[in-house]
Order: C-alpha cells, then sequence, then structure tokens
C-alpha cells in the first residue's frame, strides 16, 4: 500500500458525506486552541492552515492539502484541542467522531494503515526539524516563559506546578521541542523536577541562562 491520500471507499464515503460533510469560507475557524472536540477531519478540497499561539503572535505549523486530516488527537485520546485550524480558500471536509472512525477503521483496514503511515510520516518530520533546530532557538522561548513565572513570585526560587502541555502553550513550542528544552535545561542544573513540580533553585541564574540563548538564536 502507497502512501497516497486517506479515503474512506465510495460506500463508506458516500455515507459519511451525507452525514459529516462540512464547508468552511476562506478565513474561517474550523476549531481553536483549548475547544473541547471529539472529531477528526479529512480535507476533500481547499486547504487548511494549522497554526498555534506564542510569545509573538500566532506561529504556522503546517498546511494541509486534500486527502490529508486533522485533529486526531482529539478523536483518538479526547484531549482539548493544541492548535488553531483555519480554512485556506472556500474548503469541503468530511468531520468523523472517534466513534465513526473506529468503525471505519474495523470495516475497513485500509484506512487504519493510512492513518498509520501518515502519523508515522508526520512524526519523522517532527524529528528531523527538531535536528534542524538549534538548542539555542528552543531553550530561549522555555526560559523566557519561566523568568515570567519566577517574576511573579515571593519566594527566591521558582516552584511551578505546570504540565508538558502548560509548559509548550506558554512557551509558543510545540510538546516534542519544549521536552528537548526542559531536559537541556535540567541537564545544566537550572531546573529540577520534584514529583509534580518543576523547581528553578536560582531564577537570577535561569534569567542570565535566557539571555545567553536568546543572543546566540
Amino acid at each position: 500500500m502507497g502512501g497516497g491520500p486517506l479515503t474512506v471507499g465510495e460506500t463508506t464515503q458516500t455515507q459519511t458525506q451525507n452525514a459529516f460533510q462540512r464547508h468552511f469560507e476562506d478565513g474561517e475557524i474550523l476549531f481553536d486552541e483549548g475547544d473541547e472536540g471529539i472529531e477528526l477531519y479529512v480535507i476533500q478540497s481547499g486547504r487548511v492552515e494549522i497554526s498555534r499561539s506564542g510569545l509573538d503572535g500566532p506561529r504556522v505549523v503546517a498546511q494541509l492539502n486534500p486527502g490529508e486530516f486533522f485533529g486526531e488527537m482529539s478523536a483518538v485520546l479526547g484531549e482539548t484541542r493544541t492548535a488553531r485550524a483555519v480554512a485556506v480558500g472556500p474548503t469541503d471536509v468530511i468531520e468523523l467522531d472517534g466513534e465513526t472512525l473506529e468503525a471505519m477503521c474495523v470495516g475497513r483496514p485500509e484506512i487504519a494503515i493510512r492513518m498509520i503511515q501518515r502519523l508515522a510520516l508526520r512524526l519523522i518530520s517532527a524529528e528531523r526539524k527538531l535536528a534542524a533546530l538549534g538548542l539555542d532557538e528552543l531553550i530561549a522561548p522555555l526560559a523566557r516563559y519561566l523568568s515570567r513565572q519566577a517574576a511573579k513570585g515571593t519566594s527566591d526560587e521558582l516552584r511551578l506546578r505546570t504540565s508538558l502541555k502548560d509548559l509548550a502553550a506558554g512557551s509558543g513550542l510545540s510538546m516534542q521541542e519544549t521536552h528537548r528544552a526542559l531536559h537541556h535545561l535540567m541537564d545544566e542544573k537550572l531546573l529540577r523536577l520534584v514529583e509534580d513540580e518543576l523547581i528553578a533553585p536560582d531564577p537570577a541564574a535561569l534569567s542570565t541562562a535566557m539571555n545567553r540563548f536568546a543572543q546566540a538564536s
């Protein structure tokens, strides 16, 4: 099997199109960061731009074309949306909830296989981008975010109960990028993790590191 566009087969396609086909005009938001949702979308025509908010405003992370899908994390895991999806030009999509998607994958295993292939390709692409991206460009936004949190406190050290998802949102990075930057700061002894609490024993040193990495990037 090749890695072509994700399709659903003629019989299944007719059934799902009647119930789940949706149309969006140029600039219309399909969903936004933080939205609840259990749907996956397959693009039939038009394009969809995926972006995440960052310190300097929205950052485009993907431009998707017909045959490509998005929103799978919410459909499969029930998580809130971690990005904004916006139609680029008139766009038609098929909207599938998790239950319908599961039934389709059971009934037509080739659909599941194509989804796995696509997700694997996305993972490989993300890993290549991370390999090409310097650590300086990742650490500066995270250190900047943590320094801002430290400035809000009254203690000599930063103690922050948070999650990788929240750190990524606050620093404008992906969770993979945040994970990489976080581990580097921990290796540098600027941060440590105690149970579910992130601790910066010396916020001034963290601020100095932020400035150093920002100048390097």
